[in-house]
């Protein structure tokens, strides 16, 4: 019996949940209860209004802003801008001006650059301060008047219209108003509100009018609330942290290997103020000043790339971020779908010969449809219908919506005079009218299903004709229109493709549980939805609790997304997932949005948004849908490939500049090697280049990089994480092949003395100092800029990606003026230091003998990256495989984190199922339209092992996905146990694709390669993860 009753209470409820109330948007939104003991306001005097505004303060939202001058002058005491100050002071001690005034022009234009990125993202805050309406309809003093919202305050009387925005926090005082609440919980349908209930502010009237009371106002509304979460979040970018670590090594290398030759320098004797010169003027140039700029033009370049697919970046480092982003969590309403109630093709009728259009005939009968549509509802109707049709009938009485009724009804006279009615309204309402106890149960066994689906209906009766209003008969139900807010035509792909490139994409919404796993299932997201229940909360004192990723990361990693939820929880959820080491996406449109945008390391307002959500954003679509957004991914994944590749040749650039002076310094004394007899000149103690030569190398290589910007890469199928491990290993042995090919050619010129040295023997023969400084100037420039060549492929030969022509421009253009530089130099002293330049005096084709020498070496050092990436492959050192297929921004293996084991083939899991659901369905359709016995026995087959699919998710399902070291099944597992299954479906698919043929057979077989591709995903993903745990 309680099973019974418990079934019945199911059964109503259901039967409530898909049958709203016609005029009432449904039971879907989260709607506040009428407020007990609520005593309407009868208006305030000026003085009661003036002292209650010292008290509340005034109805508009906290800003803190920072001077623009302010902002300019941050940029100059970051960590790098600290190093160029000192060297520049330095340099100014000294009074070497020329070298001052070079570092002073880096400082300030790196400067602008930053100031330039800061100011350019618009202030979330002010947007939402901005977004308040400006006047209000207050009653003061006992009149009504129009007044500054701003100075609204609890207990004012405020008048409520149609069209008007809700100034405050308001309760209904009495009858009842529409309000479109879309921009704050998502609700497709306008709800309406009654005496006692809270308007918030922010909300629109659709309908009606009313007086209310002011309840609460500024950072105490619930709008003020979400500008308070807004304030929260601000850090250090992803990017900016990754630079930091990389100029922290570079520099504490520099420093160590700088004052530790400048000590050295001090005991041979040198001079303080020599020995300092050079130190400063090496850490200078050993320095990655131009690391930033070239990284923020690279983004820059990006930006402006992404704007031409209408994707508008208000931050240039969300790209970077983008890059990494392995979690797309996704509003619903206006996002997923096109927030537009569309009738539904399914259609159920209970009268013979009655379909969708003659059902939505009656229903237009049962409206006003001669005169523009009062409500969401009369829009959706007499949109569809056949309104032209209708002209046969005339309508000699209607009843509009009542609260007390809850429906609408039409008299007609049709075209034989016989008088009729028509009535819509919910299921449950209508139902009242229907006499036919089997139609009743059959229309409650509809409701019932299409409620567990969340998709609402709209009944509609028509009366048996009589011969006036008073002589019409019984009522009989003729069907149920059916609507919900349909999913935009590319959602599903671009969900897919986002899967694809190994982006889990989770659906966040305020609407109902219901309609949220309704359109789950036709987004093929998965319908693990769960509501609000469970879900992490604010700390008491508004604080985001430290712990979420360890309490809550696990089931909001499982669920395939979350309903009903409010604007703290989808910021909580994008914090839980953040704390628990994802990189997180979030897309919407609503106010409601905001805070989750904001906190998000990528914030995407798609197109339509409020000016909250622009404002909170990184990202803002210029067009609608998704589509955008995966490629921006793509974008930005060849924005992060771009940027990774400089970084990677600059380290290495860094290293061999520095290695090679250090150890030059400390083991190649010129003096030792100067020749004897009256025709030798001076040599100095130890070897260095004049400053303007460094300043040439770092500026003319870095500056002509810029173009890097525009090279051609790869973008790859995993989220982009950075392997500072992996990359400065690469960067070592490029930089050490580098510097020991310069330090050998320094020795061998240095020896040119030497009848028994090399050059005699190659019959270069000896060369003057001031050539040899040259000619090491030319060496370094070469090598450097080759250098980059060999970066810029990472695992492949340096010819296996073919660079931009923007790209070959440049580097021709730097290597080609060093090269004439270094022919043409003059002869004579630069920086107390002798120069003289290669074509001069007898002997010219030293700069082609240097550049042979520098190729010869390039093809080393090549062959000895692609050897180094090999065995790292091979071992899986620095967790280089292991580290791509672990979709976690914050681990590199599946013992990294707690959730690393259940991040591994996560994406690819569902990929997979959801592509191999949508073949079977393909096959299903063509079986039942062909009459072939062998394709049914295959389709049979085919349900048989779907089934069994189910079956074994299911029971999956009901073990708790573990963590390392916990019980449960772990995503490895889980994918381990759906290969057998997914092979078995692969099997009966391609024997389906045999038997269909044609066109059909073709379309399914594009299917099968994109699950066998996903297939092989999933397998190098356990693979790679298992062989190191």
């Amino acid at each position: 019996m309680a099973t019974e009753l418990a079934k019945k209470e199911e059964t109503k409820v259901a039967a409530d949940e898909g049958s709203p109330d016609e005029h009432e948007g449904g039971e879907f939104h989260t709607k506040g209860e009428a407020k007990k003991d609520f005593v309407p306001s009868v208006g305030l005097s000026t003085p009661e209004a003036e002292k209650l505004l010292q008290e509340f303060g005034k109805n508009e939202l906290e800003e803190k802003t920072t001077p623009k001058w302010l902002i300019f002058v941050q940029q100059l005491y970051q960590p790098m801008p600290i190093m160029i100050w000192i060297a520049a002071l330095v340099e100014a001690v000294i009074q070497n001006w020329i070298d001052f005034g070079i570092l002073m022009g880096i400082q300030f234009a790196n400067a602008t650059l930053g100031w330039y990125e800061t100011t350019k993202a618009g202030d979330a805050v002010a947007a939402l301060k901005a977004s308040l309406k400006p006047t209000a309809t207050v009653k003061r003093d006992g009149k009504w008047q129009q007044t500054d919202a701003s100075l609204l305050v609890p207990g004012d009387l405020v008048l409520l219209g149609s069209g008007s925005a809700v100034p405050a926090d308001c309760l209904i005082n009495h009858g009842q108003v529409e309000v479109d609440q879309a921009a704050l919980t998502g609700e497709s349908l306008p709800v309406t509100l009654y005496a006692g209930e809270s308007a918030k502010m922010g909300s629109t009237v659709v309908r009606g009018e009313t007086e209310a009371t002011v309840e609460f106002t500024g950072k105490s509304t619930f709008f003020g609330k979400t500008a308070t979460m807004l304030q929260q979040g601000n850090e250090l970018g992803h990017l900016q942290k990754i630079l930091l670590k990389i100029m922290f090594v570079l520099v504490g290398a520099s420093f160590i290997l700088c004052f530790t030759a400048m000590g050295y320098l001090l005991g041979m004797g040198e001079s303080f103020v020599e020995a300092l010169e050079f130190t400063v003027v090496l850490l200078v140039a050993s320095i990655p000043i131009a690391i930033e700029i070239v990284c923020t033009t690279t983004l820059a370049l990006g930006s402006r790339q992404l704007s031409s697919h209408g994707a508008i970046v208000t931050r240039l480092a969300a790209i970077e971020d983008m890059a990494g982003m392995n979690m797309l969590c996704s509003d619903k309403t206006g996002t997923l779908t096109l927030n537009k109630m569309a009738i539904q093709d399914e259609t159920p009728t209970f009268v013979p010969n009655v379909d969708q259009a003659e059902l939505l005939r009656m229903a237009a009968l049962a409206a006003k449809w001669h005169e523009p549509a009062r409500d969401a509802l009369d829009t959706l109707v007499l949109g569809c219908a056949d309104l032209p049709s209708l002209d046969v009938y005339k309508q000699i009485d209607y009843m509009p919506f009542d609260p007390t009724v809850k429906r609408t009804e039409g008299t007609l006279q049709g075209a034989d005079g016989k008088v009729f009615k028509t009535t819509k309204g919910a299921p449950n309402i209508i139902l009242k009218l229907i006499q036919e106890p089997m139609t009743v149960a059959a229309c409650e066994a509809q409701v019932t299903a299409l409620g567990k689906r969340g998709i609402r209906c709209l009944a509609v009766a028509r009366s048996e004709p009589g011969d006036d209003a008073a002589s019409v008969g019984e009522w009989k139900l003729l069907g149920l229109l059916t609507f919900l807010d349909p999913p935009r035509p590319d959602t599903k792909e671009t969900i897919h493709r986002a899967m694809a490139f190994g982006v889990d994409v989770k659906m966040i919404t305020g609407d109902h549980v219901l309609i949220a796993k309704e359109t789950a299932r036709m987004l093929g997201m998965g319908t693990q939805i769960r509501d609000a229940k469970g879900l992490p909360s604010m700390d008491a004192d508004g604080k985001v609790p430290k712990d979420l990723g360890k309490n809550f990361g696990a089931q909001i990693v499982d669920a395939d997304g979350f309903a009903q939820v409010y604007p703290e929880h989808k910021y909580l959820i994008v914090e839980a997932l953040r704390q628990s080491g994802f990189a997180v996406g979030m897309t919407g449109d609503g106010v409601n949005d905001a805070p989750a945008l904001k906190r998000a390391d990528v914030g995407v307002a798609v197109q339509g948004a409020t000016d909250a959500a622009r404002a909170a954003a990184d990202i803002v679509l210029t067009q609608p849908g998704l589509s955008t957004v995966v490629e921006a991914i793509i974008i930005a994944r060849c924005i992060f490939q771009r940027m990774k590749n400089f970084i990677n040749y600059r380290i290495a650039a860094t290293l061999q500049l520095l290695t090679f002076f250090f150890i030059a310094v400390l083991t190649l004394h010129p003096h030792e090697y100067a020749p004897a007899g009256p025709e030798g000149e001076e040599w100095p103690e130890f070897f260095k280049m004049p400053v303007i030569m460094l300043m040439l190398i770092t500026l003319l290589n870095d500056g002509t990089l810029i173009s890097i910007g525009y090279d051609h890469v790869k973008p790859s199928a995993y989220p982009e994480k950075w392997n500072l491990k992996a990359l400065f290993c690469i960067s070592i042995i490029l930089g050490a092949v580098a510097c020991g090919s310069s330090l050998l050619l320094l020795w061998a010129a240095l020896d040119s003395w030497n009848p028994d040295g090399i050059f005699h023997k190659w019959g270069i023969g000896a060369m003057p100092y001031g050539k040899i400084t040259t000619m090491v100037y030319l060496k370094v420039s070469v090598s450097d800029f080759l250098t980059l060549f060999s970066a810029r492929t990472h695992e492949g030969f340096f010819w296996s990606s073919k660079p931009s022509w923007i790209l070959m421009g440049a580097a021709t253009f730097a290597l080609t003026l060093s090269t004439i530089l270094a022919c043409v130099w003059p002869n004579g002293n630069t920086d107390k230091i002798p120069t003289e330049g290669l074509a001069y005096e007898d002997y010219t084709l030293m700069p082609l003998w240097i550049w042979i020498y520098c190729i010869v070496w390039w093809f080393i050092q090549d062959a000895l990256k692609v050897i180094a990436y090999w065995l790292m492959h091979k071992f899986n050192i620095f967790n280089i495989n292991s580290d791509k297929v672990v979709n976690m921004r914050a681990a590199d293996s599946v013992t990294d984190a707690p959730l690393a084991p259940q991040a591994v083939g996560l994406v690819e899991t569902k990929l997979l199922q959801l592509q191999v659901e949508d073949a079977i369905h393909k096959v299903e359709q063509v079986s039942r339209k062909s009459q072939d016995p062998t394709l049914a026995r295959v389709s049979a087959n085919l349900q048989l092992v779907r089934n069994s699919a189910r079956l074994a998710r299911t029971s999956l399902g009901a073990v708790p996905r573990r963590a390392s070291g916990t019980g449960g099944t772990s995503g490895m597992e889980e994918g381990e146990a759906s290969t057998g299954v997914i092979k078995e479906q692969v099997k009966a698919l391609e024997q389906a694709a045999n038997v269909i043929g044609g066109k059909d057979g073709a379309e399914i077989q594009v299917v099968l390669n994109d699950v066998k591709q996903t297939a092989e995903k999933l397998n190098i993903a356990r693979t790679s993860a298992a062989v190191k745990k």
